[in-house]
């Protein structure tokens, strides 16, 4: 709907082998000027030093040619070819990064399991660990990217990297993050899948090994799988999916506010062992975890197509072994979170499209479709009963509920206690937000008896309201936990279960809201009043509670800044006054009628004047159908009025 498409970077032509077409004709005219029986390592190989982006991309291309007939692979092993091609794949120029990971990937390829060997203990796995972090993050924003590891063939060369984690953990764990981000939303390599991708994968997933590490190992060959679900053989899915989804159960049943601790006081007996350092060396080594970690969290969250993307947690430079568990254990369970939200989202493009409806008959997702601060993961969501199964198998809703609890503090207390473990207490406080998030899409996608019926709904519902009434100061934290709570206050609503929040907690909620900058949190507080005053609408003895609501409603719909919130304001209530006796004395107290008269042409004039510059036109659709609403609504209460 009026969208832009940004200009594609057009590649170079590539034929099967993934080497650009004039690179093979260049270098098969090279081949034939030196003779069958020369080999060009020397020259090609001192080309790799030059100034010209031009020369070394056109020796790694040849470089690549060549090493397919295998005699020519010895004279390049003999010049130590693998240190002087292994930086080529860092190159500043990304045409050279492609032909030198081409040329790498060529002489494992053709020089059989002893030159693999050899160009391991050349260190050619330092380079590629370097290069498959980088594309991870270069992936998520970059078309470009993605078109390079498409066409260089770089997906056979991960997965080898892959297999390598008996012996490499850190290189298995790079390799799988990067297949995990590169197989999100890319047809094109879904094509290059094959069964011993798929086969390594499966692998990953039986290991046992009960460290942290495999725990995150696993967890990302998990959503890698979920990614490639479209690939796999229709005689597998189910099993794959049965697979994927205990894997994720196992490592949200992982208690981080045990561990933690237990991983501080192994770290600490194997400091009281150890030869003693001094103060400066103990710091030198805490503060490059430090560094890693707080750029990290200044990441910003990262959404692709309405679902959760991975952001970058790397934790294979952090100092200590322990802080790499502990790091890799919360990592895993944040991406975890992330896959089951996926999971819960439709791939329906229609999903992301607005229905142009009348928002009195949309009030269900009627916030979701207003607010510019809520992405797409929070529209309506779908679930496939395979899917739908195999969560409620593995009890993923219970176990999403425990981890949105505040971590325990024991482990908040051992990592404020230490410099270089600090980083994490953010990561615990993501891992919260996340399981937030997830629970939204839960409670969106499944039915109140698959959630354990009203006992379990409403104890939800009291344990996410003092989630909200204990600290909630960080925006993030609050965005999640209130469109959680939203969705979970609609759903008893629905099944006309008993709320359990108190006027005094609406109100505080209300107060709370109204001071936070995020559109999506004073929208979603708005709706929590519309949707609990609804309900006491059909209540006796509530017109005092319904008048308080509606002052509410009736300041924020006049005097918040952003239309969105005002519509939202006016859309709860319509809904809360819409009928019954209580409502009707309620509005009569607040002397609503008029207040709505004063403020109709204040909200229309604001429409024209700032609409179509500041809001999008969806949002303008639904404000335009608010506007009607509104217009009926006043006639509604005029008759009222004369009964």
């Amino acid at each position: 709907m009026g969208k832009s498409r940004t200009t594609k970077f057009k590649r170079p032509q590539f034929n099967a082998v993934g080497l650009p077409v004039n690179a093979v004709k260049e270098a098969a005219v090279e081949e034939e000027q030196l003779g069958e029986d020369s080999c060009p390592a020397a020259e090609l190989l001192e080309k790799l030093e030059s100034p010209s982006a031009d020369v070394r991309e056109f020796a790694c291309a040849s470089i690549s040619r060549v090493v397919q007939q295998s005699q020519t692979i010895p004279g390049f092993l003999q010049r130590d070819a693998v240190r002087r091609l292994g930086p080529m794949v860092l190159d500043s120029s990304l045409a050279v990064r492609e032909t030198a990971t081409g040329a790498l990937r060529n002489l494992s390829a053709c020089g059989g399991q002893e030159v693999c060997e050899n160009m391991v203990k050349h260190d050619v796995m330092t380079p590629l660990t370097a290069l498959l972090r980088e594309v991870r993050l270069f992936y998520e924003s970059s078309n470009q990217a993605l078109s390079v590891f498409n066409k260089a063939g770089l997906l056979d060369l991960v997965v080898q990297c892959l297999e390598r984690q008996p012996h490499n953990m850190e290189l298995a764990i790079s390799a799988a993050h990067c297949l995990h981000t590169v197989t999100e939303d890319n047809p094109e390599l879904l094509c290059s899948m094959n069964t011993a991708v798929l086969g390594a994968l499966d692998n990953v997933l039986l290991t046992s090994q009960p460290s942290m590490a495999h725990s995150l190992l696993r967890t990302l060959a998990a959503g890698t799988l979920w990614n490639l679900k479209a690939s796999l053989p229709a005689a597998r899915q189910a099993q794959t999916l049965g697979a994927v989804v205990a894997t994720l159960s196992q490592c949200l049943a992982l208690d981080a506010g045990t561990i933690i601790p237990e991983l501080r006081q192994a770290e600490e007996a194997r400091d009281r062992n150890a030869p003693a350092v001094t103060d400066g060396e103990d710091a030198a080594a805490a503060e490059p975890a430090m560094e890693e970690m707080d750029e990290e969290e200044e990441e910003p969250k990262q959404k692709k197509n309405g679902k959760a993307v991975k952001v970058d947690n790397d934790f294979s430079d952090l100092g200590k072994e322990e802080l790499r568990e502990a790091t890799a254990l919360l990592t895993a369970q944040q991406t975890s979170l992330e896959i089951i939200v996926n999971m819960c989202c439709s791939d329906d493009p229609s999903d992301d499209e607005w229905e142009e409806e009348s928002s009195s008959d949309e009030s269900d997702n009627g916030p979701d479709s207003l607010s510019d601060g809520m992405s797409n993961l929070m529209s309506p969501l779908c679930l496939s009963a395979e899917v739908h199964e195999a969560l409620i198998n593995h009890s993923i809703p219970e176990k999403v509920l425990k981890k949105t609890e505040f971590p325990k503090t024991d482990a908040m207390d051992v990592c404020h206690q230490n410099p270089s473990w600090r980083g994490l207490i953010k990561k615990m406080q993501r891992v919260q937000s996340r399981a937030l998030t997830c629970l939204h899409s839960i409670l969106s996608a499944m039915d109140a008896e698959s959630l354990g019926g009203p006992a379990a709904l409403q104890g939800a519902a009291q344990h996410l309201s003092t989630l909200v009434f204990g600290i909630p100061k960080d925006e993030e934290f609050l965005e999640a936990v209130i469109s959680a709570m939203r969705s979970l206050l609609q759903m008893i609503a629905s099944k006309n279960i008993p709320q359990c929040m108190t006027p005094q907690q609406l109100m505080s909620l209300s107060e709370a809201a109204t001071r936070c900058d995020v559109v999506s949190v004073r929208v979603n507080a708005v709706a929590i009043l519309g949707i609990t005053g609804s309900t006491l609408a059909k209540e006796k003895g509530t017109a005092g509670t319904l008048q308080m609501i509606g002052n509410a409603l009736l300041h924020v719909a006049t005097r918040d800044a952003d239309l969105v919130v005002n519509g939202e304001a006016l859309d709860a209530l319509f809904d809360v006054f819409a009928d019954g006796d209580e409502a009707e004395t309620a509005a009569k107290n607040i002397q609503l009628l008029p207040a709505l008269k004063a403020l109709q042409p204040v909200f229309k004039a604001k429409i024209r004047k700032e609409g179509r510059g500041k809001y999008s036109p969806q949002q303008l659709c639904v404000l335009d159908n608010i506007k009607v609403n509104l217009r009926r609504f006043i006639g509604y209460l005029e008759k009222v009025v004369k009964k």
